[in-house]
């Protein structure tokens, strides 16, 4: 009885064959890779911006806003409210006037958190190419697979001159195989992308509404998007002791 397992499949590919099943696997190998590392990097996101917000939130002054980074320093919020202290600080360095009391300090840090944004957006979206490839050509690469496997048995038919179905079949079955393969690679990656690109666009989303309550905060000293707490004042005094 003939075994036409895995351990056959491989044996019965040659150099062409297995240089395709390499491909595929590197191929895989590579998404799963881009798609635990952007996993581990929106969960990060995630906790960074929860931790941000408990702070910012509680904040009264804009003057405080330097106080609330030296306890939470990272995530893309935090960045960019560096972003526009620095922009703050450059115009009125440069202009010796408060930089929010002329539309052009106003104009400038604006300009600022907008470049910040785009490339907190960009860090969001590295990665998703290498899906968006694997997604696309795995397919098509699985199915050159089995149209050189086909050639080959048929070859070898021609060849031992016995065109029988149980000659056939094997052959044939192992061959297609490497179309199956190629969707398996291919549906994770599609999956994952299209899932990544919402969530990297919820999260662009987010921080251009955060640069414009950002600006508007530091503007009117008013939250715009946040109601006052009753622990403000006392959040505010402890930032202001430990700055």
């Amino acid at each position: 009885m003939t075994d036409f397992g895995l351990s056959h499949f491989f044996d019965q590919l040659d150099l062409p064959g297995r240089f395709v099943l390499i491909a595929l696997l590197g191929m895989s190998l590579a998404s799963w890779t881009v798609i635990l590392l952007k996993l581990a990097q929106f969960r990060m996101a995630a906790r960074e911006h929860d931790a941000f917000f408990e702070r910012y939130r509680l904040i009264a002054s804009p003057l405080s806003l330097q106080a609330a980074l030296h306890h939470t320093r990272h995530g893309a919020c935090a960045r960019l409210t560096l972003i526009g202290l620095q922009a703050l600080k450059r115009w009125t360095w440069r202009s010796k006037r408060p930089a929010l009391d002329a539309v052009e300090g106003t104009d400038f840090v604006s300009t600022r958190l907008a470049l910040a944004v785009a490339r907190e957006r960009a860090q969001l979206e590295n990665g998703l190419t290498t899906l968006a490839a694997v997604g696309s050509t795995a397919p098509f690469v699985g199915l050159l697979g089995t149209v050189w496997g086909i050639y080959h048995a048929l070859v070898a038919i021609g060849a031992s001159g016995q065109g029988t179905l149980d000659k056939v079949t094997g052959p044939v079955g192992e061959a297609l195989l490497m179309t199956a393969i190629g969707l398996v690679v291919a549906i994770p990656a599609v999956l994952a992308y299209n899932a990544f690109v919402r969530t990297t666009q919820h999260a662009a989303g987010n921080l251009e509404e955060f640069a414009h309550e950002l600006l508007s905060f530091m503007t009117t000293g008013i939250h715009t998007q946040s109601e006052s707490s009753p622990h403000r004042d006392a959040l505010e005094a402890a930032l202001a002791g430990s700055a």
